[in-house]
Order: C-alpha cells, then sequence, then structure tokens
C-alpha cells in the first residue's frame, strides 16, 4: 500500500514538474508568478487552471495553460487545427467585456511547450463542481471534491448565464455554439461565467438586419478538441446543418438537466455513429415526460421542458429565461443586486444595505462569505456609505470564527476604525464592541480597537460620550487591565470631571460603579474613592452615583474599605452628603442606611482588635509573673549560656569583672562612722538621728558646708532604697557633705552612677544579701564606692575597720567599664528614683538632714536627662524586680524606729 501511494505522489509531482517546467517558458511568467494547480476547464478540460499573482500589483489571477503534450499524439496538421481553435475561443473571450463572461487579465501567449493566458481568480468549472475531475491534480482538493451548490447558488448561477446568454445573443448578435459545464467558470466569489468561445458563431447579417448565423457540417473525422461536445448540442446542429441562438438555449436546457441530475447529461451520445444517436435524441425529445424531469425542481421544470423542445420557435430566448419565476428567489435578487451595485446612486445603496440584514440569515455562510461580504467591503473607500454598510459587516462576523474574522474582516475594518466622521460608525463599532473585542487579536485591539474607545469618550458630543458610557461596563471584562487602569479609567474620569453634562457625570460613576469588580482593592482604594471627593456638583444624582461607588467597595467580597480608611476619609466625606438640602427622604435614608453600616463594622472590627490586644497583654503580663519567680535560678544559665554569643574580649572582660566581684564579697562589712562637728557651725547629731530631721532642712545648707569626701557612701534598703547610711571621716564632714553635694547634686549628675546587679551581688554584704549601695562620686573622676552593711532592725551594730577600697576604684576607674545595673532597665526614671524616697509624711523621716536631698532626688533633681548614666542602655536586664513600695514605711520604721 504504501509502496503504491508512493508512486502515485511521484507521479503527481512529475506531472507538475512538467506542468510547471511548461510554463516557465511562456512569455506570460514574465509577470505573473505561477502557483498551484487548482482546476480544469475549457472544451474537453483541456486548459489547466493554476493561481497565480502579477508580480508588480501582487493581484491574485487565474493562468489558464494548455499543454501541448496533451496532442503529441496528433498529426502535425491536426495538432495546428486544435491550437487554432483553442486560439480562436481564447481571443474572442479576450475581445467581450462583460459581466458574465470569464474576465481575461492578460491575452493568451503561446510558447514551444504551451499557450497561456490569465483572468481574474477562478474556483474552478463547472463540470469540476458536479463531479468531472479530468485533467485535476490526484488526490483531487477536498474544496472541489466535497463542494455541494447550495440552491441560491443553482438560481443564481443559471440566472447568470441567461443573463451571458442574453448578452450575446442581443448585444454582440452571436452564438455561443458550446454551453456546457466544462466551459461555464465558478470564479473565487462563485459567480457562474461564460468562457469557450472556440465555436461561436458571429451573425453574417448587418447588425439592422435579422441575424443569420452560418454553422458547419459535423465531421467526424476532426479531432474531438476541433468540436463541440454533443451531449450539450442541439439536434439541428447535426441533422439539418443549422444553428440560432435558440440552438444555445436547448444547451442551456442540458445545462440546468446535469446540474439538478449530479452533473449526468440527459442523453449519452455515441461519437462513433453521431447521426444515429442525434435521431434517436430527435425521438425521445418529441416524446418527452415529466417524469424524465422529475430531479428538477418543479417551478422550473416546465421551463426546462420548453427549452429542451425539438421545435426551435418554441423554446424560450435568454431574456424571456431571465424573467421567469423561478429566479425570484430573494437570495438570488439579493446576489443580483450586488452584481450591478456599481450602476446605483448612493441613495438607492443606501436603501438596499438597510434591508440587507433581514436576508442575509436566510443566505448559506459560504455565500455570504464568497459573494456578498467583498461587495459590501468594497464600500468602504466611500464614507458616506459606511454607516449602512458597517452592520452588515459586524453582523457577516459574528458567524465567522475568528480565523475567518482576522483573514477575511479584520484587514478591512482597519481603515475604518480610524474614521471620526460621520458619527455614526463611531456609534455601531461601540454597540458591537464584545464582538470585537473577542474576535479582534490582543494587539490589534490596543492599537484599532481601545483607542477608538478613547475617542468616544473625549469626543465633543455628549450623546457619544453617553452611549460609551453606558456600553463600556458590557465589554469591560474583555479588556486587558494594564489598559484598563492607565487609560480607561482616567478618562472616564476626566469626562466626569470636566463635563458640563449632568447625565454624562452620572453615567461616568455609574460606569465606575458597575466596572469596580475588575479592579483591585488597592487601585480602588487609592485612586477611586480620593477621586469621588474632587467631583464638584452636589446634584441629588450625582450624590447617589457617589454613594453607589461607596457602598459598591464596601460590600464588595474582593474589594472592601479598611477601617482606617472608614475613619480618616469615607466617613467624613458621606456624612457631609447625607445632609445635602438637595436629598429628599429616600435618598437621605439610603445615606444613613450605609453610614450605619460602615460605623458598625468600624465598631466591630476595633473592638474586636482591642479585646485581642488585651487578651493578649495579660497573657504577656502573665508569663512575665512566671518569669521573673524563675528569673533568680535562670539568670545564672542563662548568663553562662549568653556568653557562647560573646566575643573573646568580651569574655575575658566578663571575667575580671567576676574576679573582682568575688573579692569584693571576702571583703569584711564596713561600720558607719559618726561625723565630728567643724565649728562654727551647730553640732551635728548621729547620722541615724540626721535622716529623720525635718526634709525641708535641705536649705540649711550652705557653701561653707565641708564636702563629702570621695570615698563617702551611702547605704540603700532595697524595698525602697530609702535607708541610706553615710560612712565619712568626723573632721570632714561638713565639708564633704557641702561641697559633694553641690558639685554632684546641684541639679547637674554628671558624677553620679548607681549600678545594681543582684546576680553577681557586687554591692550586697556577706551579712546583709540583697542590699544594694550607691555612691556619690566627685565631679572630676567616675564615682568610687565604700560598702556600707546595714543589720536587720534591732540587731547589735558593731564598728569595723574601713575597708580597702583599691578593688572598687580599679573596678569602677575610668579606665574600666561600669557595672551594669539591670534594675534600672525597666523602670521609668521618676518612678525608680521615687522608690527612693519615702513620702512626706513618713515616720521618722520629717528632720532628717538627708531626708530633704533625698526628696529632691525623687522629683528628677538630678536632671535625669543630662546624666549619661541614666541612659537605659548603660544598664542590662534585671534579673529581678524592685521591691514592693508597699513595705516602704515598714522597713523604715523597723530600721529607724
Amino acid at each position: 500500500m504504501e509502496s503504491m501511494l508512493n508512486k502515485l505522489k511521484s507521479t503527481v509531482t512529475k506531472v507538475t514538474a512538467d506542468v510547471t517546467s511548461a510554463v516557465m517558458g511562456n512569455p506570460v511568467t514574465r509577470e505573473f508568478d505561477v502557483g498551484r494547480h487548482i482546476a480544469s476547464g475549457g472544451n474537453g478540460l483541456a486548459w489547466k487552471i493554476f493561481n497565480g499573482t502579477k508580480k508588480s500589483t501582487k493581484q491574485e489571477v487565474a493562468v489558464f495553460v494548455f499543454d501541448k503534450k496533451l496532442i503529441d499524439k496528433y498529426q502535425k496538421f491536426e495538432k495546428d487545427q486544435i491550437i487554432d481553435s483553442l486560439k480562436r475561443g481564447v481571443q474572442q473571450l479576450t475581445r467581450l467585456r462583460h459581466p458574465r463572461l470569464l474576465t481575461v487579465q492578460h491575452p493568451l501567449e503561446e510558447s514551444r511547450d504551451c499557450l497561456a493566458f490569465c483572468t481574474e481568480p477562478v474556483f474552478a468549472s463547472l463540470a469540476n463542481v458536479l463531479g468531472n475531475w479530468e485533467n485535476l491534480p490526484s488526490p483531487v482538493s477536498p474544496d472541489i471534491k466535497d463542494y455541494n451548490l447550495y440552491d441560491v447558488e443553482t438560481k443564481y448561477g443559471l440566472l447568470q448565464v441567461s443573463e451571458g446568454l442574453s448578452f450575446l445573443h442581443s448585444s454582440v448578435k452571436m452564438v455561443h455554439g458550446n454551453i456546457t459545464p466544462e466551459n461555464i467558470i465558478l470564479n473565487k466569489s462563485g459567480a457562474w461565467k461564460i468562457m469557450g468561445f472556440d465555436f461561436c458563431v458571429s451573425s453574417s447579417n448587418p447588425s439592422e438586419q435579422e441575424p443569420k448565423f452560418p454553422c458547419k457540417e459535423w465531421d467526424p473525422n476532426l479531432p474531438s478538441l476541433c468540436l463541440p461536445n454533443p451531449e450539450y448540442l442541439a439536434p439541428e446542429y447535426i441533422l439539418s446543418v443549422s444553428c440560432e441562438t435558440a440552438s444555445d438555449m436547448y444547451s442551456l436546457g442540458t445545462v440546468m438537466y446535469a446540474v439538478f441530475n449530479k452533473g449526468k447529461p440527459i442523453f449519452e451520445v455515441n461519437k462513433q455513429d453521431i447521426y444515429k444517436s442525434f435521431s434517436r435524441q430527435l425521438d425521445q425529445l418529441s416524446r418527452l415526460g415529466s417524469s424524465s424531469l422529475s430531479n428538477i425542481p418543479e417551478e422550473v421544470r416546465e421551463h426546462v421542458k420548453l427549452l429542451l423542445n425539438v421545435t426551435p420557435t418554441v423554446r424560450p430566448d435568454a431574456d424571456q429565461m431571465t424573467k421567469i419565476p423561478f429566479f425570484d428567489d430573494v437570495g438570488a435578487v439579493t446576489l443580483q443586486y450586488f452584481d450591478t451595485l456599481f450602476q446605483r446612486d448612493n441613495l438607492q445603496k443606501s436603501q438596499f444595505f438597510k434591508g440587507l440584514p433581514k436576508v442575509l440569515p436566510k443566505l448559506p455562510k459560504r455565500v455570504i462569505v464568497q459573494r456578498i461580504l467583498p461587495c459590501l467591503t468594497s464600500e468602504f473607500v466611500n464614507p458616506d456609505m459606511v454607516p449602512f454598510v458597517l452592520p452588515n459587516v459586524l453582523l457577516i462576523a459574528e458567524e465567522c470564527t475568528k480565523e475567518e474574522y482576522v483573514k477575511l474582516i479584520l484587514p478591512e475594518l482597519g481603515p475604518v476604525f480610524k474614521q471620526q466622521e460621520p458619527i455614526q460608525i463611531l456609534l455601531i463599532f461601540l454597540q458591537k464592541m464584545d464582538l470585537l473585542l473577542t474576535k479582534t487579536p490582543p494587539d490589534e485591539i490596543k492599537n484599532s480597537v481601545l483607542p477608538m474607545v478613547y475617542r468616544a469618550l473625549e469626543a465633543p458630543s455628549i450623546q457619544i460620550q453617553e452611549l460609551c458610557l453606558n456600553i463600556i461596563p458590557t465589554f469591560a471584562n474583555l479588556i486587558d487591565y494594564p489598559s484598563m487602569k492607565n487609560a480607561l479609567i482616567p478618562r472616564i474620569k476626566n469626562a466626569c470631571l470636566q463635563t458640563s453634562s449632568l447625565a454624562v457625570r452620572v453615567n461616568s460613576l455609574v460606569c465606575l460603579g458597575k466596572i469596580l469588580e475588575y479592579l483591585d482593592k488597592w487601585f480602588v482604594l487609592d485612586d477611586i474613592l480620593p477621586f469621588l471627593q474632587q467631583i464638584p456638583s452636589k446634584e441629588p444624582a450625582v450624590l447617589m452615583g457617589i454613594l453607589g461607588i461607596y457602598k459598591c467597595t464596601f460590600t464588595h467580597k474582593k474589594l472592601g474599605i479598611t477601617k482606617e480608611q472608614l475613619a480618616g476619609k469615607v466617613l467624613p466625606h458621606l456624612i457631609p452628603l447625607s445632609i445635602e438640602n438637595n436629598l429628599n427622604l429616600n435618598q437621605f435614608s439610603s445615606f444613613i442606611s450605609v453610614i450605619k453600616e460602615m460605623l458598625n463594622r468600624l465598631e466591630s472590627e476595633h473592638k474586636t482588635k482591642l479585646e485581642q490586644l488585651q487578651i493578649m497583654q495579660e497573657q504577656q503580663k502573665s508569663l512575665d509573673i512566671g518569669n521573673q519567680m524563675n528569673a533568680s535560678e535562670e539568670t545564672k544559665v542563662t548568663n553562662v549560656g549568653s556568653q557562647a554569643s560573646l566575643t573573646l574580649e568580651e569574655k575575658q572582660k566578663l571575667a575580671k569583672e567576676q574576679e573582682q566581684a568575688q573579692k569584693l564579697k571576702s571583703q569584711q562589712p564596713l561600720k558607719p562612722q559618726v561625723h565630728t562637728p567643724v565649728a562654727p557651725v551647730k553640732q551635728t547629731k548621729d547620722l541615724t538621728d540626721t535622716l529623720m530631721d525635718n526634709m525641708s532642712s535641705l536649705t540649711s545648707l550652705s557653701v561653707s558646708t565641708p564636702k563629702i569626701s570621695a570615698s563617702s557612701t551611702f547605704t540603700s534598703v532595697p524595698s525602697m532604697g530609702l535607708g541610706m547610711m553615710f560612712s565619712t571621716p568626723v573632721d570632714n564632714t561638713k565639708r564633704n557633705l557641702t561641697n559633694g553635694l553641690n558639685a554632684n547634686m546641684g541639679f547637674q549628675t554628671s558624677g553620679f552612677n548607681m549600678p545594681v546587679n543582684t546576680n553577681q551581688n557586687l554591692f550586697s554584704s556577706p551579712s546583709t544579701p540583697g542590699v544594694t549601695k550607691m555612691t556619690l562620686g566627685t565631679p572630676s573622676t567616675l564615682p568610687n564606692f565604700s560598702a556600707v552593711s546595714v543589720p536587720p532592725a534591732g540587731a547589735k551594730q558593731t564598728q569595723q575597720r574601713p575597708t580597702d577600697m583599691s578593688a572598687l576604684n580599679n573596678l569602677f576607674g575610668p579606665q574600666k567599664p561600669k557595672v551594669s545595673m539591670n534594675q534600672l532597665s525597666q523602670q521609668k526614671p521618676n518612678q525608680w528614683l521615687n522608690q527612693f524616697v519615702p513620702p512626706q509624711g513618713s515616720p521618722g523621716m520629717g528632720s532628717s538632714v538627708m531626708g530633704t536631698p533625698m526628696n529632691m532626688m525623687g522629683q528628677s533633681a538630678f536632671g535625669m536627662q543630662a546624666n549619661p548614666f541614666f541612659s537605659p542602655q548603660n544598664f542590662a536586664q534585671p534579673p529581678t524586680t524592685m521591691t514592693n513600695s508597699s513595705s516602704a514605711s515598714n522597713d523604715l520604721k523597723d530600721l529607724f524606729g
């Protein structure tokens, strides 16, 4: 099987190559490119038909080629007879010009191998369509093999042949002599055209007299190509050697019979005994009954019977045939009108095009595309006719596939998209915008279709703008998002803001509301909603349009308005609009309803948020309390574990600090010493009694008061930090106290630091755990600290030898880092200081000398913001918290009695 196919393929290839080589030597190829072999036609289907194009204009043509190899079997004089007959037929056709005759584009050219000429584009011959595939390429093209004539095509085709014969008989005074399916050509548009004038006979009488047509006797010895087809030839040709215009009408009858009988002629002729065959045919024609014409439509059956009458004078003439009721079909009349369109004026054309939409649905799609569409698009060059033609073209486009639309219709619409006058063109396109956007490729939409919409939005005509705004929502889903966002929406907004027409402004808002669902949430919130506040007019229709956009955005699942937008922008805009005097009760109620919905959602969302925050805060407090309870145990582990992320220098520094802290722990606590008064100052009481003096006694300190030495220290009770014990040499008490306070506390805190670290117990004496030490230092250097141990209330105090403070001096010198005070990082400065100051009425503190300065410390007398040592970054995270301030008064009572 495969070998047979290959053999067939090679044969076809060889034949095609032979024909192509034969054509290449013909002068026709100088001006035309020859393409594919598509059909055959002419007497005996001897002409091969190729598609082609004109080189200079790229105009499509059909190239008819007669290959001389077909007549190699004949003698030379027979070959000459055949060539002369073919030439004569083409030359006659070239001289004759009529819409029903095949149009010759280039006259006959002869070369050594072939004859060739060019015509209008051709589909096939009627014989090919009816199943005679002689001289066609193999396999036969499906376009021809599967071609079926519609009734309207058959009716109008036969009408066209009748009109062609009427032209020949009446105007040219010529008998064609060989009307057969081979000599009827269907052009690319499906029109039936007459060719094959090889045996035509012109009248021998002058034009003003009755025409007379000489006839040659049938010569059976001539090659078949030199004789007409006897199966379609009138009997008088053979039997009486006469011909007239009625002879062509007989041939028309036989063609009509063949068309309705799948190409089969009414009589088969024995060419070897032509006279006997025609005698028998004549007898059958005289007794022709309706049963023989059963396949012919009833409305034309009697006319066909008349055409086949033996007597020529009984046959209808060509002009009479064009007027029979059979051809009054609406489709045939429509096609006939299109063929004569060039003869009509604009008024007649416009009336015809207005009624055409009612006719088009009754016609087959192929007929519309092949015959009607080209005629319609040819009218686009006439701007006045475009509004009448365009609706029909778009109606045809609806029935076309996307591929057919892109190939056949879109190229013709391109120039029309750009036409701005008459304005009806734009209106028609807008009404069919969904069709255009569905079938037009994306690139062409951006280049041609959408610019037309933009022009409509910017048109000076209010009616055009209104129509455009009403139509846009119907095809908004077909517009790509970038074009919608960057081109369409800005133009709608401009139309709303700049128009003087209330209808345009309202329609703009309605249009925006309808296309919101095709936009994203943030574009609506950031671009559309702020635009609403720019609208100047306050007419009720405009206000309701604004409300509608707010409501659509608020309620749409995809969009929605955020709580912040509601509170900050939407409600402040809507509420004043709701009390505009122009609104009626129903409109006001609509505003209030939307506002209430927004308020309810605002309340619900924010309340939910606050409840969630409260729950989170309570959970965090619970976690903090748990962490504080375990802080002491976890701190050591945490500190050890955290060392893994320290640098080597930091680890060395930490180790040294721990070593010095260990030394500090091993030292004995110091016993507070009594200050010795210096004249003329009033004798100083014991330090414990001094602390109980009136807190306002700070004013009694003067410039002459002695400084507190650099080694003076005080100890704070951990509960509130209020019990402070000072230990300085007696003979320096006044001077050191006064100057030290002036230098360090005189509303500047440059030399003050309070390191606290309960984990390392740097300032806790062995005998008093948890006691925190604080030191007032000199302004010239970082403070020096001395450890002071405060025994529990009621315990007996014993004076101790002053402790060596060199370790602390080394630890807190300028070259060493400060010890972090973890406790302070979580306390507010004022709160932290206040913990060291008892209330004004605290027992035992009413007349203390140091009570007043410390109260001033509690009131930010140390200048928190000026002192760098109070910066939160100087303190590490506290492992424990300050002792509850509620126990302060009890501790003071226990300590001071």
